[in-house]
Parts: structure tokens; sequence; C-alpha cells
């Protein structure tokens, strides 16, 4: 007698040729070829030393034992979907932590995270900001924000925003006697740099913008700074329009052309790809991509 338990993918092309009656839709339901559910319950047979299925006039049917072992499987196959069902309602409750940009947290999530706590009271966020990404989530973080080209090694990645570079300054810089109406203007005003300087060298070469000392101007770590620095009137930043968002709607910033760049990396949702489907996880990344569409 075989003490060994038989192949998980064998008892499944059993159980839903055995549950259809037919190897085609088994195929389809597993999105595997007729073939290969052939090939999984001769091995199965092979593997109990007894068959399990008879053809009669076209037509597949389950042999005595078969009709026996199928009942089993059936109910140990309920009890394990119910156990995962039970497994991610538990995991919709209790705390997350998200790490994130300290700019796209201030700029972006913190202002809405009190929606997602109305809709989600049973679920407590903690926000952890990081200034840099390793590719890697460490065992306390359950779900990062990154930006980069959204590749990955054993990382589920959603995008979230594209990121496009655009100009902004305070309308104090409008009432000086100094030029902005053309691109060309840019050079009588003080860039204001996220970083480094390697952004606005890439935007002014996009529009082949003469005159144009780009290696003036402070440099600042985070976009928060340069997005205050430009509010003060300061001086002209390049920054990703979304986090920009919040101080043109509050008119401390504005856009003074409306030529923008969209960069090669954006800002991706990731999380360890077997823990995707964790209930409180999946509660919210569908709240995050949701907030995303409506912006």
């Amino acid at each position: 007698m075989n003490e060994r338990l038989p192949p998980l993918n064998a008892l499944k092309a059993f159980e839903a040729a055995a549950r259809h009656l037919s190897f085609t839709r088994a195929s389809e339901e597993l999105f595997v070829t007729q073939a290969a559910v052939s090939h999984q319950i001769k091995a199965l047979e092979e593997f109990l030393g007894m068959k399990l299925f008879l053809r009669k006039n076209r037509t597949l049917l389950l042999t005595e034992e078969g009709q026996s072992y199928y009942l089993d499987i059936k109910e140990i196959f309920a009890a394990l979907y119910d156990a995962t069902k039970r497994l991610h309602a538990m995991g919709a409750k209790g705390s997350i932590t998200v790490a994130l940009p300290p700019s796209f947290a201030v700029q972006w999530l913190v202002p809405k995270l009190s929606d997602f706590s109305s809709k989600n009271p049973d679920i407590d966020v903690r926000i952890k900001a990081v200034d840099f990404d390793d590719g890697f989530i460490t065992d306390d973080v359950d779900l990062a924000i990154y930006y980069g080209k959204g590749r990955w090694s054993g990382l589920q990645a959603d995008k979230i925003y594209a990121e496009y570079l655009t100009p902004v300054c305070s309308p104090m810089l409008f009432q000086s006697d100094k030029p902005l109406e053309k691109l060309d203007d840019l050079k009588h005003h003080q860039l204001l740099h996220d970083t480094s300087r390697e952004f606005w060298k890439q935007w002014i070469r996009h529009f082949n913008i003469p005159g144009v000392n780009v290696n003036q101007g402070p440099i600042f770590s985070h976009t928060m700074l340069i997005l205050q620095a430009a509010a003060l009137g300061q001086g002209i930043a390049l920054v990703d329009s979304a986090l920009a968002r919040p101080e043109i709607a509050l008119g401390r910033l504005i856009c003074p052309f409306e030529e923008r760049v969209e960069t090669q990396k954006a800002y991706y949702l990731v999380c360890r790809e077997s823990h995707a489907e964790l209930g409180k996880i999946q509660a919210f990344k569908d709240w995050l991509l949701t907030q995303v569409s409506e912006d």
C-alpha cells in the first residue's frame, strides 16, 4: 500500500474532471491543456493502482472507486477553501505598516488616510517614512510605495503614478521685475533642485532651452523641502505634478508653463507576492488604487 500522499496537482485535476465529467471543461477551469489533465489523471490512477474513470459512448463516467474517492476529495477541498477564507478574514483586521518616501507621505497619502480609516475601522495604519528602498520589504513592513521602474524580485508591484516633471513657483515671482512668460525666461530665475541637478538638465535639454545655468541654485534632499522653498518665492522647482497638487490647490504654487516631461520611473505600491491576497493588504491596495483613479 502506498503511504505517500498523491500530488496536489493530480488531485485538483481529478476533482475538476470528476465534477464536470469532462477533461475539456476541467482543463478550461484549471488553465491547462486537456492533455495535461489527462496526464495528471493517468499519474493519479497509477499512484492509486486503480481506474478512476471510464469512457462509454464518448461519455466520461466515474468508476465505483472514482465516485467514492471524488466524494471524499470534494469534502477535503471544501475544507481547504473554508480554512483559507477564514485565514483571509483574520488578515483583514489588525495593523498594517506602510513604508514610503517622506514627501509622498506628506504631500499625497497622509491627507487621505482618514478616508481609509473611516471605511476600514478594524485596520490601524502605521506610516513609516523611508528615504531609500533596497528592492525588498523588511519584516516589519506590510506594504511599501517605491519609486522606480516596477521590477523587484519577489514583490508584486502595482503602478500608482507615472512621474511628470513640471516647473512650479510662487505667484510672488510674477510680481518681480524678472520676466516669466516663456521657457527662455528660466535663465532669469534661480532654479531649485531636488536631490541633484540632473532633472533640470534633462528637462532643459528636452525642450532645447538656451542660456539657462543649471549649475546654480540650492539642492534639497526631499521634495517637500523644495516645494516649501518654491512656495516662499526662493526660485523655480522642477517636481512631480502629483506631489505638487496640494500646494497648487491652495494657491501657494502655480505652474508657469504647460510643458512637462514623463520620466522613465514611477511610483508603485508593492508587497510580498506571498502576502498579496491577505485581507488587510488587499483592502489597503483597493482603497489606494481607487484614490489614484479619482485623482
